[in-house]
């Protein structure tokens, strides 16, 4: 194995991503090179640390001469009882998924989760576990997410999660899964404090600045009569969906730290004065930045921060309607750098301060989108002249054509015929809006911020900001690796429940991204989870002479990429388990 880089060139600069790459000869003596690991941008100290790990493995790969005796050999008398075996009956049975398994309730350890939840969920008096149905639902969650249905029918039997464990398939019946989510609710707000006390031990995680943010998750079921599910606006453009809103607070780091449940018609901007009073009550008074996107927090709102007896610190996204009334006061503004291709003015409003940025690469990018999707509106309503239709099939394809352009739509001026006349290219004409060009193309690549940090440094606020894009990671990984929706559960207790043990399951996938963030940037933990994946459990069965069948349950060693990570993550694999003999009778039954 070896370190390959490759180079591109991006707003001027040239990037090099590195990948961990092996070579293997073929039967005809061709080398073929497979990429192990997907590294991204690493530093020179991150390099060397690979580089290290990789000349430790190319060591260990030596071939070394062995030899091997046979077993057609008496057995000598010793102390204890002895056994011999038919090896040549031996048989390979049930492989199972165990190294991703593994990996997972790993994570769970290095959070410590136990120490909360087993005095929070004891057993039972019959014997049930639901410390180990949690931990069933939460890996079955980060692996390979799915229906309760499907993990009862199918997972639980394929994977190793039981000999990990120590359980049957008892813990995976589908009712002891519903039973063990009626008993989480209760348990939420304690386990946000544990929550922000673990990340503060683990990874010296701070608290003066939160991310605040919403999204939706919609159904496959019949509209309700009552509950939380309920139309509204959806972020996953199903509005044929009854929904619910999810309300996440994160740190800037991306540590998840509390959310909320909200009914799926709840408009953004009446969540966030609750949810202050929440976080207050829970972890007290303090001074804290809250950043948001704009239509969350309203005017009044905003006015109760700035007058609330804890100063309640802010920054927030603002429509660029505002910026139409503040732009002249901009203009006698400097411009002030704060990162190469981003400019900052700055507006002080007395107990507030407004923060036009621009970004050269934003622009860029709006400008390029812009430029495509007018043209190809253009070129459409060209089409449309040389069409003969009628003025209502004109309407119809100039609605499908609005729709495609989005706002370059209004750039244009467009003339329809009267209702009783022809569509010609006489009676529907267009033309460019220079005047409206002309704003926009000045405005493209800027926006503008609000803020009571008025003795802020401006490149701090802008940094703040751009740390919204944490909370949509957060979204974006809720939705698609731990497969949040959509939701099939009918009950709003089984509905949050089931929102609540995928907000774990998100907890245990941010451990392992802080680890591998240290190693490399490019290293994913849904990389790492299918790295370990193929590493699986067999029961290799050995009659015995007199009868029986010796079990030694195994897992697969790991090939030399998955030691190579397991290395970097300083994780040690467990021994296998001890061996066990069955007798034929219990083998049949």
């Amino acid at each position: 194995m070896f370190l390959r880089a490759k180079t591109r060139k991006k707003d001027g600069k040239v990037h090099r991503y590195w990948s961990v790459v092996e070579s293997r000869r073929t039967a005809d003596d061709r080398v073929l090179q497979r990429q192990v690991l997907y590294l991204g941008e690493i530093n020179d100290s991150q390099k060397a640390a690979w580089i290290r790990a990789i000349e430790v493995f190319a060591d260990e790969g030596e071939a070394h001469q062995m030899a091997i005796f046979p077993d057609d050999r008496v057995a000598p008398e010793l102390a204890c009882e002895v056994v011999q075996i038919r090896l040549s009956e031996l048989s390979v049975h049930r492989p199972r998924q165990w190294g991703a398994c593994w990996l997972a309730l790993t994570l769970w350890e290095q959070l410590d989760l136990d120490r909360f939840w087993s005095p929070h969920l004891p057993p039972s008096r019959k014997g049930t576990r639901w410390l180990n149905v949690l931990k069933t639902l939460v890996v079955y969650r980060l692996i390979d997410p799915g229906s309760e249905w499907r993990l009862h029918r199918h997972w639980y039997h394929h994977s190793a999660l039981g000999d990990l464990l120590g359980e049957d398939e008892g813990v995976a019946q589908d009712d002891t899964l519903y039973r063990c989510l009626d008993k989480l609710l209760v348990h939420k707000k304690p386990f946000f404090s544990y929550l922000r006390t673990r990340w503060q031990d683990l990874f010296g995680v701070r608290f003066e600045v939160l991310l605040y943010d919403l999204t939706s998750t919609y159904f496959e079921s019949d509209p309700p009569e009552a509950g939380k599910r309920k139309f509204g606006y959806s972020r996953d453009k199903r509005f044929d969906c009854v929904q619910v809103i999810i309300a996440l607070i994160v740190t800037p780091e991306g540590f998840p730290l509390a959310y909320e449940v909200l009914a799926g018609n709840t408009a953004d901007k009446t969540t966030l004065a609750d949810f202050l009073d929440r976080i207050e009550k829970q972890y007290g008074k303090a001074e804290r930045i809250w950043v948001m996107d704009r239509g969350i927090p309203t005017e009044e709102v905003l006015a109760q921060m700035r007058r609330a007896e804890t100063p309640v610190r802010y920054l927030v996204g603002t429509p660029k309607g505002r910026l139409s009334k503040l732009e002249k006061s901009f203009l006698t503004k400097p411009w002030k750098q704060v990162r190469e291709q981003v400019q900052v003015k700055l507006l002080d409003q007395g107990d507030e301060l407004y923060v036009l940025a621009l970004s050269q690469g934003r622009r860029n990018k709006e400008r390029a989108m812009r430029r495509r999707r007018l043209k190809k509106l253009w070129q459409r309503l060209h089409e449309l002249q040389r069409q003969t239709l009628t003025r209502d099939e004109l309407l119809l394809k100039l609605g499908a054509a609005k729709k495609e352009a989005g706002r370059a739509y209004a750039l244009l001026a467009i003339d329809l015929p009267d209702p009783d006349q022809e569509v010609t290219a006489q009676t529907f004409t267009f033309a460019l809006r220079k005047d409206k060009l002309r704003v926009v193309r000045r405005r493209e690549g800027s926006y503008l911020l609000r803020s009571n940090l008025t003795g802020e440094d401006p490149a701090e606020l802008w940094r703040y900001y751009i740390q919204l894009t944490e909370i949509e990671q957060a979204f974006k990984e809720l939705k698609s690796d731990l497969a949040i929706r959509p939701i099939y559960h009918q009950i709003d207790e089984r509905i949050e429940a089931h929102i609540f043990v995928a907000f774990i399951a998100y907890c245990l996938q941010v451990t392992l991204k802080y680890r591998l963030k240290v190693l490399a940037p490019g290293l994913t933990p849904r990389a790492a989870l299918q790295k370990l994946a193929p590493m699986q459990m067999v029961d290799v069965r050995v009659p015995t002479t007199d009868g029986r069948v010796l079990i030694l349950s195994r897992y697969t060693q790991p090939e030399s990429d998955q030691q190579l990570l397991l290395s970097q993550l300083k994780l040690t694999l467990p021994e296998q388990p001890p061996p066990r003999i069955q007798s034929q009778t219990a083998k049949a039954a």
